[in-house]
């Protein structure tokens, strides 16, 4: 019982020291892919690039993501 006790400690103070440190939470991002054909970035203006699985993932806030038709499935924000 009292191993318990001190396991509830440890974890409150865990909890505890990471709020004060000011942890920053993560973006969590979906786990699937487009039939992306291609991407296009701000840094890489309008050359066609090897796509992300889908906007989440991409590089940076502005990527598009296209199907191979041209159509726009998602841009990063």
């Amino acid at each position: 019982m009292a191993r318990d006790k001190s396991m509830g400690a440890i974890v409150l103070l865990l909890v505890c020291g990471s709020i004060l440190l000011g942890m920053s939470p993560t973006e969590a991002c979906p786990q699937f892919c487009y039939e992306a054909a291609y991407m296009t970035c701000p840094s890489s203006g309008s050359t066609h690039i090897s796509p992300s699985c889908n906007c989440c993932l991409a590089p940076q806030v502005g990527c598009k993501i296209y199907y191979s038709d041209g159509t726009l499935i998602c841009t990063k924000t």
